[in-house]
């Protein structure tokens, strides 16, 4: 069974990992070429699109606004910009209209480009048409400026005290109720192992006349 605890191990950290990766702040240094406004109908990828303008209505379909941009690189990277309101995760953004009209403020061309900071969270899936969602916009220097992920830095941290907390209250709580108790159940099984071998042993004997 020692497999089947290593799988599960497997999977839930694989889970944790992806989940971390996904809802954590993640920044981008790119050129904006285009802010717009698109038409969208949600299906089985709804998950992964936030909620609407903050007192707004819920509906299946609705416009969504989009920021193409350019890596230094060249390869292509397309953003949504959607309020998440107090949903999931708790971004608390409101201003998706604002960021739209900063975003073709700083439209830029290859000529003479305005590098930008996309703080965001999300993956981008092309083959399912997801997005990752961006939550603020940062003019920087230059496509190599560095970018220090001080929140994320803090949150594994307090992540990391959090968690050998509870691990360190758990090994207490074995070993104060579980531990007694196994050891209880172990003695108890020996004892009847050892009283159904005098049984067994004293049939043995009287058939075998020893």
């Amino acid at each position: 069974m020692r497999w089947v605890k290593w799988i599960v191990t497997t999977v839930l950290l694989i889970s944790i990992v992806g989940l971390f990766h996904y809802v954590l702040p993640q920044r981008d240094i790119v050129r904006i070429i285009d802010a717009y406004e698109k038409r969208q109908d949600f299906g089985t990828n709804s998950i992964f699109w936030a909620s609407p303008d903050a007192g707004t209505t819920a509906l299946p379909s609705r416009d969504v606004r989009f920021i193409d941009t350019v890596m230094p690189d060249g390869s292509v990277m397309v953003y949504r910009n959607e309020d998440t309101s107090f949903d999931w995760p708790f971004y608390f953004k409101f201003d998706s209209a604002d960021i739209n009209a900063q975003a073709k403020e700083l439209v830029s061309t290859k000529e003479q480009p305005v590098w930008v900071a996309v703080r965001h969270y999300g993956w981008r899936f092309v083959y399912w048409t997801i997005f990752p969602n961006a939550t603020s916009l940062k003019v920087v220097d230059g496509p190599d400026t560095p970018l220090i992920p001080w929140f994320n830095i803090i949150f594994f941290i307090v992540f990391g005290f959090i968690g050998l907390g509870i691990f360190r209250l758990l090994q207490r709580f074995k070993r104060r109720s579980i531990d007694p108790v196994l050891e209880d159940i172990e003695d108890a099984y020996d004892d009847a192992s050892t009283s159904t071998r005098g049984f067994f042993g004293r049939i043995w004997d009287k058939i075998t006349g020893a």
